[in-house]
């Protein structure tokens, strides 16, 4: 179960948008993420590797968590908006769950729940 320190220090991580650092620091080696059921990304080189691929074709990124915060035990629920500008300044905004088992102060298992449809981008004014 993590500390409630343990969890603003990654909230914190990721609101800073340093998506890669917050894996470096709050993952498990053998950690997984899934896409809403999708096939699990597993392993902390994975996990980097994607979230680096993701950011390299953003302009920006702006990450905020939407309190409440939920915690039971070993599994916690975050409600997320991130918004990315890309290379052609067209946006996209992603509202989503992120449902994760923490092992201690690590997440082992993260699954995230969006509509698919907000994955497109819109074009720049």
């Amino acid at each position: 179960m993590p500390t409630s320190e343990a969890l603003e220090r990654f909230i914190a991580r990721v609101e800073q948008n340093a998506h890669p650092e917050a894996i470096d620091e709050f993952y498990t080696s053998y950690a997984s993420m899934q896409e809403n059921q999708g096939a699990p990304r597993v392993g902390h080189n994975s996990l980097v590797a994607h979230e680096r691929k993701v950011l390299a074709k953003a302009r920006s990124v702006t990450s905020k968590c939407i309190r409440p915060v939920f915690v039971s035990g070993e599994r916690v629920v975050i409600r997320w908006v991130f918004t990315f500008e890309w290379q052609d300044h067209s946006t996209t905004r992603i509202e989503e769950l992120a449902y994760q088992r923490w092992e201690g102060e690590r997440i082992a298992e993260e699954t995230f729940f969006y509509d698919p449809s907000q994955t497109v981008p819109k074009p720049a004014p």
